[in-house]
């Protein structure tokens, strides 16, 4: 294997291109089938917390590349209605390929006003660090913008390793400017819109940004002082990302997490299997609540049943758990029975499931447990049980990227790009 600074090697025989990412470094370590699963061209999932944030990423942007170079710079009064006129626009497209998403839960257009405090935030700390004092947006002028853009150097750019095995996506790199309005180096900032850390970044936080910050040192060997920071735009605070390179943990895992036919190892918990959006296609979860490795879940349960009955007419079924049989996914009846109240998005998929002519069992996600009744709605999902065994060494999460295709290299100490963002 190559070294993070040294040259591309050729390829072994055998070798199958995949990169790895800090997300999918993460989800590698919390369970490596749930990683694998991923990589299988599964359909996924459509999430609103990341709508949320995508709308607020590219509606920064946007205004970061915003063209007011025709402007008078006394202007003012222009900035509100430009950022709300940004974010609606980013906030019907996230909606489009939300609801586009054959699996999603229901849009919630009241979020909008999240996100729009959210870009207030990320706005406020962009300010903040090109130390202009604002009170309020409609103050702004287009001079005052103009250096607020002069400071961000780069924004949504791709970073990709030396060796081409590690890439991951920039939000923002900005100069860090002192008192003065110089500048003593460079800053990773990574935008969230999620809950703030107490009191500092998680393990797994600090490590995504010193990974963006060891990919933009590696990439530029005459780089100032690069500080990475979490800007969080809920409580609109920074958070630095200090300790050692990850660059060659990073590629240590790059080794475990190459495309297998076979599927990787499960590492079923409370925390790997709650939130995993890959339960229809693995059978380990399963058969670790068989054996008390999971707790069934108390309001809210994910089951697998057969279909007894159906009336989608009055939206009424009968449902039979299943039992594990083995850990390959095979079923045997149980004896415990269910009845199931389903409407809006779930009525739906279940028609349309047992229209399509499956016979076999299903997959219910999140369904809202009272007594004996599931209720299902549009927080559910209704898949056919459809556990996977075998897969192919095929990387289906992105085209690959290569070292060419970094957009964050080559950048002058007086931040000046050598290519185009």
């Amino acid at each position: 294997m190559s070294e993070a600074g040294g040259n591309t090697q050729e390829p072994q025989e055998g070798f199958i291109a995949h990169q790895l990412s800090p997300s999918s470094w993460s989800r590698y370590e919390e369970c490596p089938r749930k990683y694998w699963l991923s990589r299988q061209g599964l359909p996924r999932k459509a999430s609103m917390p990341a709508a949320l944030g995508n709308a607020v990423h590219n509606s920064v942007e946007d205004l970061c590349n915003l063209d007011v170079s025709d402007r008078d710079d006394d202007e003012t009064d222009w900035l509100p209605a430009t950022a709300k006129a940004v974010l609606d626009r980013h906030w019907q497209i996230e909606k489009d390929n939300f609801l586009g998403t054959p699996r999603h839960p229901r849009w919630k257009d009241e979020q909008i006003t999240k996100a729009h405090d959210g870009l207030i935030g990320a706005l406020n700390i962009l300010f903040s660090k090109s130390t202009v004092d604002i009170h309020n947006f409609s103050e702004v002028s287009i001079g005052t913008w103009k250096e607020v853009q002069s400071i961000v150097l780069a924004n949504e750019g791709t970073l990709v390793s030396e060796c081409g095995r590690l890439m991951g996506r920039l939000d923002l790199l900005v100069a860090d400017i002192d008192e003065n309005g110089e500048s003593q180096g460079w800053i990773v900032a990574d935008l969230k819109t999620g809950r703030p850390p107490s009191p500092s970044l998680n393990e797994k936080v600090s490590r995504q940004l010193r990974f963006y910050r060891d990919l933009l040192k590696q990439n530029n060997p005459n780089h100032p002082k690069v500080t990475a920071e979490g800007w969080y735009s809920a409580n609109q605070t920074v958070h630095v990302a200090d300790g050692p390179s990850v660059i060659e943990p990073a590629l240590e895992a790059w080794e475990g997490m190459r495309p297998s036919n076979q599927p990787l190892e499960a590492t079923p918990g409370e925390q790997q299997c709650g939130w995993c959006e890959w339960k229809a296609w693995c059978p380990i979860w399963w058969a670790a609540r068989r054996d008390g490795l999971l707790s069934p879940g108390h309001m809210f349960r994910d089951e697998v049943v057969s279909v007894i009955r159906f009336d989608r007419e009055a939206g009424a079924a009968l449902f039979q758990r299943t039992a594990p049989v083995g850990d390959d996914g095979s079923l045997a009846p149980s004896e415990h029975k269910f009845g199931g109240v389903l409407r809006d998005q779930a009525l739906v998929q279940m028609s349309e499931l047992l229209d399509s002519g499956h016979t076999g069992a299903v997959f219910l996600g999140s369904a809202r447990m009272d007594g004996r009744v599931a209720h299902l709605g549009d927080w559910c999902e209704v898949l056919p049980w459809s556990p996977m065994t075998e897969g192919h060494a095929h990387d289906h999460s992105r085209r690959l990227r290569t070292n060419s295709d970094t957009i964050l290299e080559g950048i002058g100490e007086d931040g000046e790009q050598s290519q185009s963002t």
